[in-house]
Protein backbone atom coordinates (compact mmCIF):
# COMPACT_ATOMS: atom_id res chain seq x y z
CA UNK A 1 0.00 0.00 0.00
CA UNK A 2 2.78 2.62 0.75
CA UNK A 3 4.71 1.15 -2.56
CA UNK A 4 1.28 2.48 -4.26
CA UNK A 5 0.51 5.02 -2.59
CA UNK A 6 3.41 6.60 -3.54
CA UNK A 7 3.72 5.74 -6.93
CA UNK A 8 0.05 7.70 -7.08
CA UNK A 9 1.72 10.92 -5.53
CA UNK A 10 4.85 10.54 -8.34
CA UNK A 11 2.07 10.30 -10.94
CA UNK A 12 0.29 13.32 -9.81
CA UNK A 13 3.03 15.22 -9.54
CA UNK A 14 4.33 14.74 -12.93
CA UNK A 15 0.46 15.55 -14.68
CA UNK A 16 0.91 19.04 -12.42
CA UNK A 17 4.20 19.89 -13.52
CA UNK A 18 3.24 19.14 -17.29
CA UNK A 19 0.35 21.39 -16.50
CA UNK A 20 2.36 24.21 -15.55
CA UNK A 21 4.99 23.81 -18.30
CA UNK A 22 1.65 23.89 -20.58
CA UNK A 23 0.45 27.21 -18.56
CA UNK A 24 3.68 28.79 -19.10
CA UNK A 25 3.95 27.70 -23.19
CA UNK A 26 0.27 29.44 -23.17
CA UNK A 27 1.32 32.30 -21.32
CA UNK A 28 4.63 33.22 -23.47
CA UNK A 29 2.19 32.39 -26.46
CA UNK A 30 0.14 35.00 -25.73
CA UNK A 31 2.85 37.98 -25.34
CA UNK A 32 3.89 36.82 -29.06
CA UNK A 33 0.20 37.23 -30.03
CA UNK A 34 0.64 40.83 -29.06
CA UNK A 35 3.65 41.15 -30.76
CA UNK A 36 2.35 40.12 -33.94
CA UNK A 37 -0.50 42.73 -33.22
CA UNK A 38 1.55 45.44 -32.89
CA UNK A 39 4.04 44.22 -35.81
CA UNK A 40 0.66 44.29 -37.94
CA UNK A 41 -0.23 47.76 -36.68
CA UNK A 42 3.68 48.80 -37.28
CA UNK A 43 3.41 47.27 -41.17
CA UNK A 44 -0.03 48.73 -41.92
CA UNK A 45 -1.33 45.39 -42.75
CA UNK A 46 -5.08 46.22 -41.06
CA UNK A 47 -5.26 49.09 -44.39
CA UNK A 48 -3.29 46.74 -46.91
CA UNK A 49 -6.24 43.59 -46.27
CA UNK A 50 -9.39 46.25 -46.47
CA UNK A 51 -9.48 46.40 -42.58
CA UNK A 52 -10.20 50.06 -41.14
CA UNK A 53 -8.55 49.35 -37.46
CA UNK A 54 -6.69 46.41 -36.41
CA UNK A 55 -9.40 45.29 -34.55
CA UNK A 56 -11.09 44.26 -37.60
CA UNK A 57 -8.28 42.76 -38.86
CA UNK A 58 -8.47 39.96 -35.94
CA UNK A 59 -12.12 39.34 -36.38
CA UNK A 60 -11.84 38.58 -40.11
CA UNK A 61 -8.78 36.48 -40.18
CA UNK A 62 -8.82 35.11 -36.74
CA UNK A 63 -12.83 34.41 -36.46
CA UNK A 64 -12.45 36.29 -33.36
CA UNK A 65 -15.64 38.07 -31.12
CA UNK A 66 -15.45 41.51 -31.40
CA UNK A 67 -14.62 42.14 -28.28
CA UNK A 68 -11.76 39.83 -27.79
CA UNK A 69 -10.38 41.30 -30.64
CA UNK A 70 -10.56 44.69 -28.92
CA UNK A 71 -8.66 43.22 -25.44
CA UNK A 72 -6.23 41.98 -27.09
CA UNK A 73 -5.51 45.34 -29.44
CA UNK A 74 -6.02 47.37 -25.94
CA UNK A 75 -3.30 44.48 -24.30
CA UNK A 76 -1.14 45.17 -27.10
CA UNK A 77 -0.82 48.66 -26.68
CA UNK A 78 0.21 48.71 -22.89
CA UNK A 79 2.26 45.65 -23.20
CA UNK A 80 3.94 45.47 -26.89
CA UNK A 81 7.00 46.77 -27.60
CA UNK A 82 6.65 49.18 -29.88
CA UNK A 83 9.23 51.15 -32.51
CA UNK A 84 10.21 54.35 -33.53
CA UNK A 85 10.42 55.77 -37.20
CA UNK A 86 13.99 55.58 -36.60
CA UNK A 87 13.69 51.58 -36.16
CA UNK A 88 14.64 52.09 -32.46
CA UNK A 89 12.61 50.07 -29.92
CA UNK A 90 10.77 51.67 -27.85
CA UNK A 91 10.01 50.78 -23.93
CA UNK A 92 6.21 49.13 -23.23
CA UNK A 93 3.92 50.84 -21.53
CA UNK A 94 4.41 48.51 -18.29
CA UNK A 95 7.42 46.83 -18.60
CA UNK A 96 7.44 45.02 -15.81
CA UNK A 97 3.94 43.15 -16.52
CA UNK A 98 5.61 43.03 -20.43
CA UNK A 99 8.75 40.86 -19.09
CA UNK A 100 6.53 38.95 -16.72
CA UNK A 101 4.15 37.91 -19.18
CA UNK A 102 6.52 37.03 -21.96
CA UNK A 103 8.59 34.97 -18.60
CA UNK A 104 5.10 32.87 -18.66
CA UNK A 105 4.96 33.79 -15.15
CA UNK A 106 1.76 35.41 -15.58
CA UNK A 107 -1.63 35.41 -17.78
CA UNK A 108 -3.72 37.14 -19.45
CA UNK A 109 -6.21 37.79 -16.67
CA UNK A 110 -2.97 38.85 -14.29
CA UNK A 111 -2.18 41.20 -17.22
CA UNK A 112 -5.61 43.04 -17.21
CA UNK A 113 -6.09 43.40 -13.27
CA UNK A 114 -2.60 45.38 -13.49
CA UNK A 115 -3.56 47.37 -16.49
CA UNK A 116 -7.05 48.22 -14.87
CA UNK A 117 -5.25 49.17 -11.34
CA UNK A 118 -2.64 51.41 -13.01
CA UNK A 119 -5.32 53.24 -15.02
CA UNK A 120 -6.67 54.40 -11.96
CA UNK A 121 -3.98 55.76 -10.34
CA UNK A 122 -4.29 59.59 -10.46
CA UNK A 123 -1.88 61.89 -12.36
CA UNK A 124 -0.98 63.39 -9.86
CA UNK A 125 1.20 60.88 -8.44
CA UNK A 126 5.08 60.98 -9.82
CA UNK A 127 6.26 58.95 -12.14
CA UNK A 128 8.38 57.35 -10.19
CA UNK A 129 5.78 56.12 -7.41
CA UNK A 130 3.97 54.47 -10.83
CA UNK A 131 6.84 53.36 -11.82
CA UNK A 132 7.14 51.44 -8.60
CA UNK A 133 3.56 50.70 -8.33
CA UNK A 134 3.70 48.76 -11.65
CA UNK A 135 6.54 46.97 -10.26
CA UNK A 136 5.17 46.15 -7.19
CA UNK A 137 2.10 44.74 -9.16
CA UNK A 138 4.12 42.36 -11.29
CA UNK A 139 5.90 40.91 -8.87
CA UNK A 140 2.91 39.93 -6.69
CA UNK A 141 1.37 38.62 -10.25
CA UNK A 142 4.43 36.36 -10.25
CA UNK A 143 3.50 34.85 -6.92
CA UNK A 144 -0.09 34.91 -7.40
CA UNK A 145 -3.51 35.05 -8.53
CA UNK A 146 -5.11 37.62 -10.05
CA UNK A 147 -7.75 37.66 -7.73
CA UNK A 148 -4.59 38.60 -5.34
CA UNK A 149 -3.23 41.47 -7.34
CA UNK A 150 -6.50 42.86 -7.35
CA UNK A 151 -6.66 43.21 -3.80
CA UNK A 152 -2.53 44.36 -3.87
CA UNK A 153 -3.81 47.00 -6.09
CA UNK A 154 -6.52 48.24 -3.80
CA UNK A 155 -4.23 48.75 -0.71
CA UNK A 156 -1.43 50.28 -3.33
CA UNK A 157 -4.46 53.22 -4.53
CA UNK A 158 -5.08 54.02 -1.12
CA UNK A 159 -1.62 54.38 -0.15
CA UNK A 160 -0.90 56.71 -3.27
CA UNK A 161 -3.79 58.81 -2.69
CA UNK A 162 -4.80 58.27 0.81
CA UNK A 163 -7.35 61.39 1.04
CA UNK A 164 -8.47 60.66 -2.51
CA UNK A 165 -7.95 64.57 -3.18
CA UNK A 166 -5.21 63.91 -5.69
CA UNK A 167 -7.59 63.49 -8.74
CA UNK A 168 -7.88 65.93 -11.15
CA UNK A 169 -9.25 67.05 -14.87
CA UNK A 170 -6.92 64.89 -16.58
CA UNK A 171 -8.06 61.81 -14.40
CA UNK A 172 -11.62 62.80 -14.80
CA UNK A 173 -11.19 63.33 -18.91
CA UNK A 174 -9.69 59.94 -18.83
CA UNK A 175 -12.84 57.93 -17.21
CA UNK A 176 -15.22 59.61 -18.50
CA UNK A 177 -17.40 57.24 -21.51
CA UNK A 178 -20.81 55.47 -21.81
CA UNK A 179 -20.87 52.01 -23.03
CA UNK A 180 -24.28 50.51 -24.71
CA UNK A 181 -24.10 46.65 -24.67
CA UNK A 182 -25.74 44.74 -27.18
CA UNK A 183 -29.19 43.39 -26.99
CA UNK A 184 -30.02 40.39 -24.38
CA UNK A 185 -32.38 37.91 -25.42
CA UNK A 186 -35.10 39.40 -24.41
CA UNK A 187 -34.22 42.40 -26.57
CA UNK A 188 -32.44 44.72 -23.30
CA UNK A 189 -29.36 46.78 -23.71
CA UNK A 190 -27.59 47.08 -20.79
CA UNK A 191 -25.51 50.75 -20.60
CA UNK A 192 -22.58 51.72 -18.28
CA UNK A 193 -20.67 54.31 -17.77
CA UNK A 194 -19.26 57.28 -16.10
CA UNK A 195 -20.15 61.05 -16.30
CA UNK A 196 -17.47 64.23 -15.86
CA UNK A 197 -19.00 66.74 -13.47
CA UNK A 198 -19.99 68.89 -16.58
CA UNK A 199 -22.16 65.96 -17.68
CA UNK A 200 -24.02 65.35 -14.62
CA UNK A 201 -24.41 69.05 -14.22
CA UNK A 202 -26.05 69.11 -17.31
CA UNK A 203 -28.08 66.32 -16.84
CA UNK A 204 -29.70 66.35 -13.24
CA UNK A 205 -31.66 69.34 -14.16
CA UNK A 206 -33.30 67.38 -16.93
CA UNK A 207 -34.07 64.57 -15.10
CA UNK A 208 -35.63 66.69 -12.49
CA UNK A 209 -38.22 67.57 -14.84
CA UNK A 210 -38.93 64.84 -17.09
CA UNK A 211 -38.50 62.07 -14.67
CA UNK A 212 -40.97 63.29 -11.95
CA UNK A 213 -43.27 60.83 -10.56
CA UNK A 214 -46.56 60.73 -12.68
CA UNK A 215 -44.80 62.26 -15.70
CA UNK A 216 -43.91 60.02 -18.74
CA UNK A 217 -45.11 56.80 -17.57
CA UNK A 218 -45.55 53.97 -20.75
CA UNK A 219 -47.60 51.92 -18.27
CA UNK A 220 -50.22 54.79 -17.48
CA UNK A 221 -52.21 56.33 -20.65
CA UNK A 222 -52.92 59.04 -18.67
CA UNK A 223 -50.02 60.44 -17.45
CA UNK A 224 -48.62 63.37 -19.21
CA UNK A 225 -45.94 64.12 -21.56
CA UNK A 226 -42.77 65.78 -21.92
CA UNK A 227 -41.50 68.37 -19.42
CA UNK A 228 -43.47 68.04 -16.32
CA UNK A 229 -43.23 71.83 -15.71
CA UNK A 230 -44.67 72.40 -19.53
CA UNK A 231 -47.98 75.02 -18.59
CA UNK A 232 -49.93 72.85 -20.84
CA UNK A 233 -50.07 70.29 -18.54
CA UNK A 234 -53.03 70.18 -16.10
CA UNK A 235 -51.51 70.16 -12.43
CA UNK A 236 -54.50 67.95 -11.23
CA UNK A 237 -53.74 65.11 -13.59
CA UNK A 238 -49.84 65.16 -13.35
CA UNK A 239 -50.60 65.09 -9.57
CA UNK A 240 -53.09 61.75 -9.65
CA UNK A 241 -50.50 60.58 -12.15
CA UNK A 242 -47.89 60.68 -9.48
CA UNK A 243 -50.34 59.03 -6.97
CA UNK A 244 -51.07 55.92 -9.38
CA UNK A 245 -47.33 56.00 -10.64
CA UNK A 246 -45.59 52.73 -9.10
CA UNK A 247 -41.99 52.74 -10.78
CA UNK A 248 -38.46 52.78 -8.88
CA UNK A 249 -36.06 55.88 -9.33
CA UNK A 250 -34.17 53.80 -11.79
CA UNK A 251 -37.38 53.37 -13.70
CA UNK A 252 -38.70 56.80 -14.21
CA UNK A 253 -34.62 57.97 -15.50
CA UNK A 254 -35.28 55.20 -18.12
CA UNK A 255 -38.47 56.71 -19.11
CA UNK A 256 -37.49 60.01 -18.97
CA UNK A 257 -34.49 59.40 -21.10
CA UNK A 258 -36.92 57.77 -23.97
CA UNK A 259 -39.26 60.50 -23.90
CA UNK A 260 -36.43 63.08 -24.03
CA UNK A 261 -34.66 61.03 -27.12
CA UNK A 262 -38.53 60.99 -29.05
CA UNK A 263 -38.83 64.53 -28.26
CA UNK A 264 -35.44 65.07 -29.88
CA UNK A 265 -35.86 63.03 -32.81
CA UNK A 266 -39.54 64.58 -33.74
CA UNK A 267 -38.06 68.04 -33.53
CA UNK A 268 -35.71 67.78 -36.70
CA UNK A 269 -32.74 69.63 -35.43
CA UNK A 270 -30.17 67.13 -36.35
CA UNK A 271 -30.19 67.16 -39.58
CA UNK A 272 -28.84 64.57 -42.10
CA UNK A 273 -26.97 61.60 -41.46
CA UNK A 274 -25.81 59.68 -44.94
CA UNK A 275 -27.96 61.42 -47.18
CA UNK A 276 -31.44 60.37 -45.03
CA UNK A 277 -33.15 62.28 -42.10
CA UNK A 278 -31.57 61.56 -38.69
CA UNK A 279 -34.49 59.24 -37.28
CA UNK A 280 -35.79 55.31 -36.45
CA UNK A 281 -35.42 53.65 -39.70
CA UNK A 282 -37.79 50.32 -38.83
CA UNK A 283 -38.36 47.55 -41.64
CA UNK A 284 -41.60 45.39 -40.93
CA UNK A 285 -42.99 43.40 -43.50
CA UNK A 286 -46.85 43.89 -45.09
CA UNK A 287 -48.18 40.70 -42.90
CA UNK A 288 -46.58 42.14 -39.60
CA UNK A 289 -48.60 45.90 -40.37
CA UNK A 290 -51.78 44.11 -41.76
CA UNK A 291 -52.09 41.45 -39.21
CA UNK A 292 -49.90 42.65 -36.18
CA UNK A 293 -48.69 39.05 -36.56
CA UNK A 294 -46.06 39.62 -33.92
CA UNK A 295 -42.54 38.66 -33.70
CA UNK A 296 -39.77 41.43 -34.13
CA UNK A 297 -38.61 44.29 -36.27
CA UNK A 298 -35.38 45.64 -37.45
CA UNK A 299 -34.28 49.09 -37.90
CA UNK A 300 -30.91 50.52 -39.85
CA UNK A 301 -28.57 49.96 -36.57
CA UNK A 302 -29.24 46.17 -36.83
CA UNK A 303 -31.29 46.65 -33.59
CA UNK A 304 -34.41 44.76 -33.16
CA UNK A 305 -37.91 46.01 -31.87
CA UNK A 306 -41.14 44.03 -31.06
CA UNK A 307 -43.43 44.88 -33.22
CA UNK A 308 -46.04 46.33 -30.46
CA UNK A 309 -43.48 49.11 -29.84
CA UNK A 310 -42.77 49.79 -33.43
CA UNK A 311 -46.10 50.05 -34.55
CA UNK A 312 -46.55 52.64 -31.20
CA UNK A 313 -43.54 54.45 -32.87
CA UNK A 314 -45.22 54.64 -36.31
CA UNK A 315 -48.70 56.31 -34.95
CA UNK A 316 -46.36 59.30 -35.59
CA UNK A 317 -44.17 58.15 -38.82
CA UNK A 318 -44.06 58.99 -41.61
CA UNK A 319 -44.42 55.63 -43.33
CA UNK A 320 -42.33 54.40 -46.59
CA UNK A 321 -43.45 51.81 -49.25
CA UNK A 322 -40.65 49.76 -51.01
CA UNK A 323 -41.62 47.89 -53.83
CA UNK A 324 -39.82 45.08 -54.69
CA UNK A 325 -39.24 43.31 -58.04
CA UNK A 326 -39.27 39.64 -58.70
CA UNK A 327 -35.86 39.41 -57.72
CA UNK A 328 -36.39 41.05 -54.67
CA UNK A 329 -34.70 44.01 -55.86
CA UNK A 330 -36.05 47.46 -55.64
CA UNK A 331 -35.81 50.63 -57.63
CA UNK A 332 -33.36 51.70 -60.63
CA UNK A 333 -31.58 54.88 -61.64
CA UNK A 334 -29.39 54.19 -63.82
CA UNK A 335 -26.08 56.69 -64.61
CA UNK A 336 -28.41 60.04 -63.91
CA UNK A 337 -26.47 60.62 -60.62
CA UNK A 338 -23.32 59.20 -58.95
CA UNK A 339 -24.26 59.28 -55.30
CA UNK A 340 -27.44 56.97 -54.38
CA UNK A 341 -30.56 58.84 -53.22
CA UNK A 342 -32.24 58.78 -49.80
CA UNK A 343 -34.81 56.28 -51.54
CA UNK A 344 -32.45 53.90 -52.61
CA UNK A 345 -30.49 54.07 -49.09
CA UNK A 346 -34.09 53.27 -47.71
CA UNK A 347 -34.67 50.57 -50.45
CA UNK A 348 -31.37 49.32 -49.38
CA UNK A 349 -32.42 49.30 -45.69
CA UNK A 350 -35.12 47.28 -46.51
CA UNK A 351 -33.43 44.74 -48.86
CA UNK A 352 -29.91 44.09 -46.89
CA UNK A 353 -30.50 44.87 -43.30
CA UNK A 354 -26.57 45.99 -42.98
CA UNK A 355 -22.96 45.22 -44.76
CA UNK A 356 -23.14 42.53 -47.39
CA UNK A 357 -19.56 42.13 -47.44
CA UNK A 358 -19.29 38.70 -46.39
CA UNK A 359 -18.03 38.57 -42.96
CA UNK A 360 -18.90 41.86 -41.68
CA UNK A 361 -21.99 42.57 -39.81
CA UNK A 362 -22.09 46.17 -39.53
CA UNK A 363 -25.40 48.23 -39.28
CA UNK A 364 -26.89 50.29 -42.52
CA UNK A 365 -26.61 52.77 -40.49
CA UNK A 366 -22.32 52.63 -40.40
CA UNK A 367 -22.43 51.71 -44.21
CA UNK A 368 -22.14 53.86 -47.81
CA UNK A 369 -23.59 52.88 -50.90
CA UNK A 370 -21.25 51.36 -53.87
CA UNK A 371 -22.25 49.81 -57.08
CA UNK A 372 -20.50 46.64 -57.91
CA UNK A 373 -18.91 47.82 -60.83
CA UNK A 374 -16.72 51.39 -59.93
CA UNK A 375 -18.78 54.95 -61.40
CA UNK A 376 -15.50 55.44 -63.23
CA UNK A 377 -15.52 52.27 -64.82
CA UNK A 378 -19.17 52.56 -65.77
CA UNK A 379 -21.06 51.51 -62.87
CA UNK A 380 -24.78 52.03 -62.53
CA UNK A 381 -26.35 53.43 -59.65
CA UNK A 382 -28.91 50.95 -59.99
CA UNK A 383 -30.43 49.64 -56.52
CA UNK A 384 -30.23 46.08 -58.33
CA UNK A 385 -26.57 46.11 -58.76
CA UNK A 386 -25.97 48.35 -55.49
CA UNK A 387 -24.77 47.82 -52.00
CA UNK A 388 -23.86 48.95 -48.80
CA UNK A 389 -20.13 49.43 -48.18
CA UNK A 390 -18.53 49.90 -44.95
CA UNK A 391 -14.71 51.40 -46.16
CA UNK A 392 -11.46 49.53 -47.29
CA UNK A 393 -8.89 50.20 -49.46
CA UNK A 394 -9.39 47.84 -52.09
CA UNK A 395 -12.81 45.80 -52.71
CA UNK A 396 -12.66 42.59 -55.20
CA UNK A 397 -15.21 40.36 -56.17
CA UNK A 398 -15.43 37.14 -54.38
CA UNK A 399 -18.76 35.97 -54.77
CA UNK A 400 -21.78 36.35 -57.26
CA UNK A 401 -24.25 38.82 -55.95
CA UNK A 402 -26.32 41.63 -57.12
CA UNK A 403 -25.32 43.63 -54.23
CA UNK A 404 -22.03 44.04 -52.12
CA UNK A 405 -21.44 46.11 -49.01
CA UNK A 406 -18.44 47.32 -46.93
CA UNK A 407 -18.82 49.02 -43.54
CA UNK A 408 -17.28 53.14 -43.36
CA UNK A 409 -15.91 54.12 -40.08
Amino acid sequence: MRFRGGTVRRAARGRTRRQGQLEKSLRRAGAVSLRLIVESVERSLPAALGCNSPNKLLVEVLRVSAADASARVAAARDLGLFHTASGEQMEAALPETASAQRDGDIGADHARVIRKIMRKIPHAVTNADVALAESILAQCAREGTPEDVESAGHRLLAHLDPDGNLGDDRDRSRRRGVSLGRQDSELMSKICGELDPTARALLDPILAKWARPGINNPDDPESPSGDADNPSIEREALVAAAARDTRTAAQRNHDALSAIFRVMLECEIHGRHRGLPVTVIITMTLDQLENAAGGVTTTATCGLLPLGDALKLAERAHPVLVVFDHDGRPLHLGRRRRVASADQRLALIAAEGGCTRPGCAAPASMCAVHPLQEWRNGGYTDSAPNGFHHRTSTRTETRESITDITPVS
